[in-house]
């Protein structure tokens, strides 16, 4: 079968780390990107938990060089609310049938959510094969998908939930890994405070996470 997430591997193949974004103002949403891009992370995820969130996509989006998506897509009408905002692909924890066929619908790129062996399995037999592994450390962390990637080498996964300065390395070492999702290069206070040359600086960081 045809993986439908070619172009979601492009996307989770610009830089090591995905960040994972929760803004509440969407003021900062084009200095925090522009930070981010400068530092060497195009591929954005703004996860839809505020209410400023799909402001801050279109905003995002206007970003030269930057690759925004949708986190936490749960609902077909959260789809349409992401492709319409300008959202590049799309991010779920999870994965259901009506999810994935409202953003093949609009042709929004997913990168789904799995945990276990059949829900890969599951999104494999659909034609994903580039899958989130969430949440990563409650889930097993490094050693549980490492184990799952023995029997399902053709799975490539972005893990995320818990993956941290301390262990983005030993993630990024796996061979089933492409990226990792992460929420430590965009710090809620430095947010706050605007602290865009701070936020860069650890963007420099992590890009280089696979140096």
């Amino acid at each position: 079968m045809t993986s439908k997430t070619d172009r979601t591997r492009e996307i989770c193949s610009l830089a090591p780390i995905v960040p994972v974004l929760v803004v509440e103002d969407a003021a900062q949403a084009s200095p925090l990107a522009e930070a981010l891009v400068a530092g060497g992370l195009p591929a954005l995820e703004v996860t839809l938990r505020t209410p400023a969130a799909l402001d801050v996509i279109r905003a995002m989006a206007q970003v030269p060089g930057g690759v925004v998506g949708a986190g936490t897509l749960i609902t077909p009408e959260d789809v349409c609310n992401a492709k319409e905002a300008g959202a590049q692909f799309g991010v779920s924890p999870g994965a259901t049938d009506a999810l994935i066929a409202a953003c093949e619908a609009e042709g929004l790129p997913l990168l789904p959510g799995a945990a276990t062996c059949s829900e890969a399995m599951h999104l494999l037999e659909q034609g994903y094969d580039m899958l989130k592994f969430f949440p990563a450390e409650a889930s097993g962390g490094v050693p549980a998908l490492k184990a799952i990637g023995a029997p399902l080498p053709q799975i490539s996964f972005c893990p995320t939930g818990g993956v941290s300065t301390a262990n983005a390395k030993d993630y990024l070492s796996l061979p089933n890994v492409v990226c990792a999702g992460g929420s430590w290069v965009a710090p809620k206070q430095m947010v706050i405070d605007g602290d865009w040359f701070g936020i860069e600086a650890l963007a420099q960081e992590a890009s280089k996470l696979m140096d």
